[in-house]
């Protein structure tokens, strides 16, 4: 093949549209979807983390989307990994390859690379959760904080699992995070078209709105309900199932709960922008007209 083979990476707020405008795209060119999206891995919770349908996925071949239990261990560099051996086998096949999702870390992973960072052992992942079940999350910065103030320094101090994760790595390699961070992006055997939807601001919160809305009417409740065993898994200290818990817990009633997702999407979405607002590689896109954009760019940059 003399044609160079393309990723192209649909990333964005969620809610924007991204999932529609990659298929979209996939079928033109004849090509899979890669997932990048941290919690559609997961088979149990496909309403919360909106999932793409049987439809979707029949309509385009996906890969990563609810291929992992609730309790299993997955992380950015094992997405990493996974996904850089798969590209040789859709390349085979097509010039081209889609890769969509909002998580920023899964985005990284495959189009800048992750750092050397050791696989965390079974024994030192249940230590750790160990640690947070006794101490907290405050025990654990302490922890960190102690261990290697550099990153502490630098780290979201609200995110849980980054925290945890950075006490697993300090744990099993016996240095510190920070010296483990190259911050440096690898070289890719192909090129990267790296788009990101978005919409005004009033209108994008609008249609987050109403997207928990809707999957309230499509049994968000039940759903949740269904894993409310299981909600000391980290694969569930997400939006959606968090408020949910709350209000099963008696913390907060049923219209605070829902309410309270909303919001906490829309924080969610405004830290994507953010994140995705330091990345100049990035072209920008109004999602309705996303699909012929992104082909004629793809076009453009002669790939």
């Amino acid at each position: 093949m003399n044609q160079q083979p393309t990723l192209i990476v649909i990333t964005g707020p969620t809610g924007v549209g991204k999932t529609a405008t990659a298929i979209a795209v996939a079928k033109a060119l004849g090509t899979d979807i890669i997932s990048a999206d941290s919690r559609q891995i997961y088979r149990e919770i496909p309403i919360g983390t909106a999932a793409p349908t049987a439809e979707q996925m029949a309509a385009v071949p996906h890969h990563f989307v609810q291929f992992k239990n609730l309790d299993d261990y997955y992380s950015a560099a094992q997405f990493e990994e996974d996904v850089m051996q798969l590209l040789p086998q859709l390349f085979s096949r097509s010039p081209y390859a889609v890769m969509c999702g909002g998580s920023m870390m899964y985005v990284d992973a495959v189009c800048r690379g992750i750092d050397d960072i050791p696989t965390i052992s079974p024994e030192v992942r249940q230590a750790t959760l160990q640690l947070y079940q006794a101490e907290g999350l405050d025990g654990l910065l302490a922890r960190l904080q102690a261990a290697d103030p550099e990153y502490y320094a630098i780290v979201d101090r609200q995110n849980t699992k980054r925290v945890i994760h950075a006490i697993e790595i300090i744990t099993q390699s016996g240095v510190t995070y920070t010296s483990l961070r190259r911050g440096t992006a690898k070289q890719r055997p192909f090129r990267i078209v790296k788009v990101a939807l978005n919409l005004p601001r009033p209108q994008l919160f609008k249609r987050i709105n109403a997207r928990v809305l809707q999957m309230i009417d499509m049994g968000l409740e039940q759903e949740v309900r269904s894993v409310y065993h299981l909600r000391h898994l980290n694969s569930l200290n997400t939006v959606g199932y968090k408020e949910m818990f709350a209000y099963f817990d008696g913390v907060m009633d049923r219209d605070t709960a829902i309410a309270r997702i909303q919001k906490n999407t829309r924080v969610y979405a405004k830290k994507q922008l953010t994140w995705h607002a330091k990345d100049p590689s990035i072209v920008w896109l109004a999602p309705d007209d996303a699909t012929n954009a992104i082909l004629r760019l793809v076009a453009e940059q002669g790939c």
